[in-house]
This record gives C-alpha cells, structure tokens and sequence, in this order.
C-alpha cells in the first residue's frame, strides 16, 4: 500500500508555496559569493530589525529555558493601548499567515466558498483549498482590489472575504472610506479579513477599527515582518471583535508565539524613531525605482508599500539574468503574470545597484 493512499485527497492536489530563494541558495548554486548578494524578492526591511527589538530579542534568549507566555499577554495589552482596544480582542500568531489559517480552522468546510482577488496574496488561497472549500478569485481593475465586484461575487455559500490593502503584488490600495462601505455592506453571515500587512508604509493608513466598534464581523491583520524587520522571528497579529477572537483561540496551538519573538514585538512597538526611518527610506526608494524604471521605458505599478511591479517582457529570463548577477527577485508568472517581476525596494545603493543590472538584463 502506498503511503498517498492513507493521506486526505485534498493534500495530494494542493499548491505548494513558493517563497524568495535564500541568499545562501543562491550562493551555493551559483557559485557567488553571498556578500555580493542583494536579496528584493521578499518584501523585507533592508535596514534590519528594530534595534530596541534586537535588544529585547538578545535578552530574552537568555531565558530560553522557560516556555514562552502561551497567551502573549504583554504583546496584547501592549497593542490594546495603542489601538484604544481591550485585550481580548488580539490575537497573536506565528506570523499572520498562522492567523489566516486559524480562520480557516474556524470557519471553513467543504462546499464552503472564500471570496478573494486576483492576483493577491497567494495564502489566502492555499488555506481555502486545504480546508476543501472553493476559491472564487475577482480579477483587480487597473491593479487594485474592485471591492464592488468583490461584493457580487458573494453568495449564500460565502464564509470569508479577503481584502488585501495595500495589495500583495500589486502594491495598491483602496481609500479608508471605501474600505468602510464595503464592509458595511456585506451580508451578516460572511466575515471580512481586511489584510494590513503593508498598511505601515501607508500614510496616513485607513483606521478600520469603526467595523469593529460597531460590531461587524470584520478580523483585521498586521505583521512584524515588514516595517519592524522581524520576520525571521513570525510574529503577526489580528485584532477583531471579543468573540470572533474567543474563537479563533479556541483552534490555536499553545505557545504559537515563541518568548524571542514576542520580546522583539513588544519592544519594536516603542520604536518611532526606527520605524519612521524606514518610512520615509521607502518612500524615497520608491520614487527612486520609479524613476529609475521610466529611464529604462519600462511600464511599472505605483506602489504605496515597500515593493513595486515593472514590467520587463520575458519575467523568466530576466530573473535568471538578474540572479547570475547576484540580484534576487521575485517573478509574477505564479500569479498569471509571466511578464512581470515584483522587487522589494531596497536602500539607496541597492535600488542603484538594481537598476544597473536590471538594465544590463534587459540588454
């Protein structure tokens, strides 16, 4: 008996994620050096982690011993402060992507269905599919999420709506006030995920915690992968209504968060000055790449968050071309987009470094 016939048929179609190659990966299968190596396929800080996080991480280390706090009680009432919510309503995960799956422990059955755009972050996705439920994708309109389409696609099948702002790949966003309406409009028996995982780049960023006052069933996502440079470490957060929460925790694992993580979290949450850096950085970074791409003549998505689309005719080759030179990217043919390439912004002498060789790429 082979061992597939004793495995849930639904795992044996599922899409397997494909995350940025490795610096290390790259290095070693081709032959680079990886000081030489610049890494814009993932989304990440290109200045590090928050350096109070960094501290706070170093020390909690030193109790690695002890089991993390299985609630992340600080991180909560930390987060309650700033957000002017209780407690009771965050919930902290092992990167929000944990998160998206809890809804998906929560929620979903077979003969369910998930409303979701695309292209858009590609989890949302993959956490419908293993849970047998059915993915009805609404194409964006000019790159951006067409919420009033998103609102016909639902029926009474629908459990979660899935709003991604700004949108992971495209780099847009939709405005506070429409955002608003939208949810305001879905029917009761449908819950909206509103994914804000890039809204830190955004300013002033659409505050959704009126849905939540009011009583909507609406889960809003953050991350401390992005802004705060703590990827490696997975920690994300939802914050939502008392008892959508209650009911997420009721299928999370003890001790999700590990004790480093949620030390850097906490301590990253106090550092203005470092996330206002990155902030304005970004900003600049991205009139940087955009100007860069109009010398090329390369079309390219205006992005408010920290990475940005540019078409370059054959995303494939260009990739492989740009990775030999020791540039790695992100391309967009997983996302039906095979002539696209998504590149984090970098800091300033990597943005230049990546138009020069993205130049040379081209020929």
């Amino acid at each position: 008996m082979k061992f597939e016939s004793l495995v849930n048929p639904v795992v044996l179609t599922q899409p397997v994620y494909e995350p940025g190659k490795p610096i290390e990966y790259v290095a070693r299968e081709l032959g680079l050096d990886p000081a030489g190596i610049i890494k814009l396929a993932s989304n990440e800080n290109p200045f590090g982690p928050s350096p109070r996080a960094l501290a706070a991480a170093r020390q909690a280390l030193t109790q690695g011993e002890l089991y993390p706090d299985g609630g992340c009680f600080a991180l909560r009432q930390k987060l309650a402060e700033i957000k002017g919510l209780g407690a009771d309503q965050f919930i902290v995960g092992n990167g929000s992507n944990e998160i998206i799956e809890l809804l998906g422990h929560a929620l979903l059955r077979p003969g369910d269905e998930v409303v979701m755009a695309a292209p858009a972050f590609v989890v949302y996705k993959l956490v419908t599919l293993v849970f047998g439920a059915t993915a009805i994708e609404v194409p964006l309109v000019n790159y951006r999420h067409d919420l009033r389409h998103l609102a016909a696609a639902i029926t009474p099948r629908t459990r979660l709506v899935y709003v991604c702002s700004p949108n992971n790949p495209t780099g847009t966003a939709n405005s506070e006030a429409d955002l608003l309406s939208f949810a305001r409009a879905v029917p009761d028996h449908v819950v909206v995920v509103f994914d804000e995982a890039y809204a830190d780049y955004v300013e002033p960023a659409p505050d959704l915690r009126p849905l939540i006052r009011e009583g909507r069933k609406v889960v809003c996502l953050r991350t401390f992968s992005k802004i705060y440079g703590l990827a490696s470490l997975r920690v994300g957060y939802g914050y939502a209504g008392a008892d959508i929460i209650a009911l997420l925790n009721r299928v999370r694992q003890p001790f999700n968060v590990n004790a480093i993580g949620q030390a850097a979290a906490l301590a990253a949450l106090d550092d203005r000055e470092f996330t206002e850096k990155c902030v304005r950085e970004n900003s600049a970074g991205l009139q940087q790449l955009e100007a860069g791409f109009r010398a090329l003549g390369r079309e390219f998505v205006p992005s408010v968050a920290n990475f940005i689309m540019v078409k370059v005719g054959d995303g494939a080759r260009v990739f492989d071309a740009l990775q030999r030179r020791g540039v790695i990217v992100r391309p967009m043919k997983s996302y039906g987009m095979p002539e696209w390439l998504r590149i984090t912004v970098g800091s300033r002498a990597q943005n230049d470094r990546l138009l020069a060789e993205l130049k040379t790429a081209l020929g």
